[in-house]
């Protein structure tokens, strides 16, 4: 019997001698650096992180990015954040089955998130954020352990990740930011007990938010901004007392806050902003005293704003601006904060200014237009020299400006306009050379201008109009580079143009209009490559129109009332037509000029010269130009008779008529029958709204563009062009001519493009297989492109979307200027008077988005 326990030790040290032989300690090793060689393979490396991964290393654990295991070497983490590697995540990763941390954020990685996954049942750290994958996202809910989970700012699509509700061990879900099929939160959402972040933002939920999101006890965060969540504010949420942030913006919740939100101590930062509620915001609001971020403009809120939030001490962002808030604003709001971002725009605020906003000197940006605050400004502003941005324009404010507020060091937008402020521009307005935009408009201030607003090198915009500027302009305004908008019309300005005003190499927008000017045009008025648009209407100017100003590719032009003489050139009479040059009695036409414009300016006098048979051959002249003008005449006659032409056009009309209406933005000689009669060899391009042809005027008028729309929705567009591109002038936006309408028919008669679109000429090659487009060329129609855009956002007024800008929409003329076309989508925004100075700073606390 003793023999069997020594034959039972010799079997057993078999076994192990046998077990050691055939699987050795480094096999499950190996495995794991093939799974990571694999790995590896699908990925693309610029920066070389992953240089250290060879197939020849004894262990995974050296390589970069990898923990492992101290006591079994197998690997438990793999941690690149921000490294730019790119490709896909390989399935091999199922491999490791000690791994606990798959962590890739912002990276550039695409495909699919593997299935595999899901055999990793020690992961507890998930985190593929800030990627660029796509698919459905496959089950993952066997990883029973997982504790941190974020596929947010990705690609993802399919049915929204329900199953992630069992998951129960998790502590932070961030799964928004990707574009899954439209869903409402699962309603047990609840069973997340240990949730202490919630991110579901921008992922096409809609429905109401669950009142089992009132049992996440441990939440912090809960972000479900940028969905489509309706119905009122959850009461329930009084119960998630450690919640410190809560983003609920751009949604269509409605109703009233409720008072329980009050019960929040903890809360910092609140956005209910971009939603539809409304009512009286809660007195108990007021009470949170931790708050340091509160957003809730674009609302229907009303009544008195609470009282507590002047007791505030850690407040720094404040936008409520796009309600309807009235009475007295917080007195003591700011005197015991430190606020940086304030926006109360667009209410109903009365009484005094508000004084302690920039009590403790952090303040960056003010915007307070559009309400009706009256008063003073007070005296404490003068010394806020933190801030970049005060626009208090559109109020009942009086009184003069304290000195101060001229000499901000990094103020760039100071906005006075439309109010009722007194006195001048102080010359110490020279100190704030940040400035990049100063509008005073309609008030009035009055003086003269100091030179020392020559000292502004940054200024863009000098917005003075209506007000009671007196003397000069001064020439020191030349030294202004980057100035592409100067309106100085409705003032009392004497004196001459001051010649340096041709140095504004940048200026677009040149108005002096309704002043007392004197003097010729400077003929160094020419050098402004740039400007589109130019007024120096009812003035006193006199002598005649320099002829090198024809260099300029001007939209728009008006120089009526003055007292010039001499000539009017041809192509600023197509562009301003007799009401631009009208109340200059010295001004005319040459003889061929008038005939072929049909213009009321008088006829230039005839140049008489002492020459044998002159006079006979200026006899015949004459007489052929009298039966030429019969001849026309009683063509034009006939003409009226047989078509109606009516400027009064209303838009998308339906009315068959057998007569055609016309709408002339532009004047040019336009035979309606020519237009009518179109040649399918002239077709130049056919798109979705209509095809469009090249057109030869008759009588040598040019050469124009017709687009002739398509039937059933071409009214549409045809209403939606005519009536945007009939009102603005721009020389990047393409030129609408006039619009023809006949029973179903519709025209539009535009500039003609010779170099087609920007599409054409990306793809086409020139001689030796050269693009056509050179670097040069298209920088210059980036830049004129953006200029063109950035018209229709910010100097239109309201502004315009196009809607629908692509290459092929961006057509080139003869010297490759680009021009905007294909308003058939546009649209004219809300009328604000904010414009385009929109300071939603949602989701990036205390930004405001510069104007």
């Amino acid at each position: 019997m003793a023999k069997i326990p020594f034959l039972c030790f010799h079997l057993l040290a078999l076994l192990c001698f046998i077990l050691v032989s055939v699987f050795p300690p480094s096999l499950s090793l190996n495995v794991e650096t093939q799974a990571l060689i694999q790995f590896k393979s699908k990925l693309k490396d610029p920066h070389g992180v992953l240089d250290s991964w060879k197939e020849s290393a004894d262990s995974p654990c050296g390589f970069s990015g990898i923990t492992c295991d101290s006591v079994t070497g197998r690997v438990t983490e793999i941690s690149f954040d921000n490294k730019s590697l790119s490709g896909e995540i390989s399935s091999s990763i199922s491999a490791l089955q000690s791994l606990t941390v798959l962590s890739l954020p912002f990276n550039v990685l695409s495909g699919k998130l593997p299935l595999e996954l899901s055999n990793c049942s020690n992961l507890k750290v998930l985190n593929v954020t800030g990627n660029a994958m796509v698919g459905s996202v496959p089950d993952l809910s066997a990883l029973k352990n997982l504790e941190i989970f974020d596929l947010s700012i990705n690609y993802f699509t399919g049915r929204f990740p329900r199953w992630v509700v069992n998951l129960t061990q998790l502590v932070s879900l961030s799964i928004g930011d990707n574009v899954y099929d439209e869903a409402e939160i699962p309603e047990s959402i609840g069973n997340l007990k240990n949730l202490t972040y919630l991110f579901l933002a921008h992922c096409n939920l809609r429905g109401r938010i669950p009142e089992s999101i009132s049992e996440l006890r441990e939440l912090g965060t809960l972000d479900i901004c940028r969905n489509k969540i309706s119905g009122e504010f959850p009461r329930s949420i009084r119960k998630l007392q450690k919640l410190w942030k809560i983003e609920l913006y751009a949604n269509n919740l409605t109703g009233e806050l409720p008072a329980e939100l009050g019960n929040l101590t903890l809360l910092q930062e609140f956005d209910i902003s971009s939603n539809q509620m409304y009512g009286k915001l809660p007195e108990e609001i007021g009470n949170l005293k931790n708050l340091t971020v509160f957003q809730c403009f674009k609302n229907n809120f009303s009544g008195e704003f609470p009282s507590g939030f002047g007791d505030m001490r850690k407040l720094f962002a404040f936008s409520i601006y796009g309600n309807r808030f009235s009475g007295p604003f917080p007195e003591n709001l700011g005197r015991y904060t430190a606020l940086t971002d304030v926006d109360i725009s667009e209410n109903q605020f009365s009484g005094s200014f508000p004084k302690y906003l920039c009590e403790k000197r952090k303040l960056l940006n003010l915007l307070a237009l559009s309400n009706n605050f009256s008063g003073e400004v007070p005296n404490s502003y003068a010394d806020c020299k933190t801030i970049q941005r005060l626009r208090i324009s559109d109020n009942h404010l009086s009184g003069k400006i304290p000195d101060g507020l001229w000499a901000l060091p990094n103020v760039g937008m100071l906005d006075f306009g439309d109010n009722d402020f007194t006195g001048g521009i102080s010359p110490l307005i020279g100190l704030s050379t940040s400035l990049s935009q100063l509008v005073l408009q309609n008030n009035r201030f009055s003086g003269e201008l100091p030179s020392e607003l020559g000292r502004l090198t940054n200024l863009e915009r000098l917005i003075l109009t209506n007000n009671n500027f007196s003397g000069k302009i001064p020439s020191a305004l030349g030294a202004l580079r980057q100035l592409s908008s100067l309106h100085l019309e409705e003032n009392a300005l004497t004196g001459s143009i001051p010649n340096e005003m041709g140095d504004c190499a940048r200026i677009v927008d040149l108005n002096l209009a309704r002043n007392s000017l004197s003097g010729n045009i400077p003929r160094s008025l020419s050098l402004l490559s740039s400007l589109n648009a130019l007024n120096l209407s009812g003035n006193k100017l006199t002598g005649s129109i320099p002829d090198n100003l024809m260099k300029l590719k001007l939209s728009s032009i008006d120089l009526s009332e003055n007292q010039l003489s001499g000539s009017v050139p041809l192509d600023f009479l197509r562009m301003g037509g007799d009401g631009a040059f009208a109340g200059n009695e010295g001004l005319c036409l040459d003889q061929s000029t008038k005939m072929l414009m049909n213009s009321k300016l008088t006829a230039c006098p005839a140049i008489q010269k002492q020459k044998g048979g002159f006079k006979d051959k200026l006899v015949l002249f004459c007489i052929i130009a009298v039966a030429l003008a019969a001849f026309l005449a009683g063509l034009l006659l006939v003409s009226y008779k047989n078509f109606k032409l009516s400027a009064d056009m209303e838009n998308g009309e339906k009315e068959v008529s057998s007569k055609w209406k016309l709408a002339s933005f532009h004047h040019i000689d336009i035979d309606a029958e020519q237009i009518c009669n179109l040649e399918e060899d002239n077709l130049i391009g056919s798109g979705g709204t209509g095809k469009v042809y090249r057109l030869d005027l008759k009588k040598n008028a040019g050469t124009v563009a017709v687009k002739q729309l398509w039937k059933g929705d071409g009214v549409k567009v045809f209403a939606a062009e005519m009536e945007i591109l009939g009102k603005i002038r721009h020389r990047n936006i393409l030129k609408l001519y006039a619009c023809l309408l006949k029973g179903g028919s519709s025209f539009l008669v535009l500039e003609y493009m010779p170099n087609g679109n920007l599409f054409q000429a990306l793809h086409k090659r020139v001689k030796e297989g050269k693009p056509e487009l050179d670097w040069f060329r298209r920088y210059k129609i980036a830049l004129g492109a953006a200029k063109g855009i950035a018209y229709l956002h910010h100097d239109c007024s309201p502004p315009i979307i196009h809607r629908d800008i692509k290459s092929s929409n961006i057509l080139l003329d003869e010297d490759y200027e680009p021009k905007i076309a294909d308003f058939g989508v546009a649209k004219i925004a809300e009328n604000s008077p904010k414009v385009s100075d929109y300071s939603c700073f949602a989701g990036t606390h205390g930004y405001i988005a510069p104007g």
